[in-house]
């Protein structure tokens, strides 16, 4: 199946300046383009375009990704290297949602904590509770 700019910007999200972008940063090798020179988006660049997304999503560099992109093309050779890089990234990713998650329990804790001050009508009352009245899963980001 093959899809224009237009539909490909519109089923994915992207935005054709990013998609003409990675066309001309070479993300798409093997892109055919009609008798008048218009990019012809095929299932392989949908799918090379979902990989770039993910790694872009995981904080990786568009210069990283294009090399990954390049050992892609090496075929078998680059196995490792490719294999190696996943691994990296899906560290690297379980480490970002650590720091989420630390970031939303002090996020649920402050939520917590300003409902029982406006239910209690003052601040005060929950800055003085006793540590055992704190919701024990939150008791580590009492401030």
């Amino acid at each position: 199946m093959y899809y224009s700019i237009g539909e490909v910007a519109n089923a994915t999200g992207i935005a054709i300046s990013t998609l003409r972008y990675y066309d001309r940063e070479g993300m798409f090798p093997n892109m055919e383009r009609s008798n008048g020179g218009i990019r012809v988006f095929s299932d392989t660049e949908i799918n090379t375009l979902k990989v770039i997304e993910c790694l872009k999503s995981s904080g990786m560099s568009i210069k990283s990704i294009k090399e990954f992109l390049t050992w892609c093309e090496e075929g078998d050779a680059s196995l490792g290297k490719r294999r190696e890089m996943f691994h990296a990234r899906l560290e690297e990713v379980e480490k970002q949602i650590e720091a989420l998650q630390k970031t939303k329990n002090m996020l649920k804790y402050k939520c917590w904590y300003y409902d029982t001050a406006i239910a209690a009508g003052s601040e005060e009352a929950v800055k003085n509770l006793p540590i055992d009245e704190i919701p024990e899963n939150m008791r580590d980001y009492k401030i």
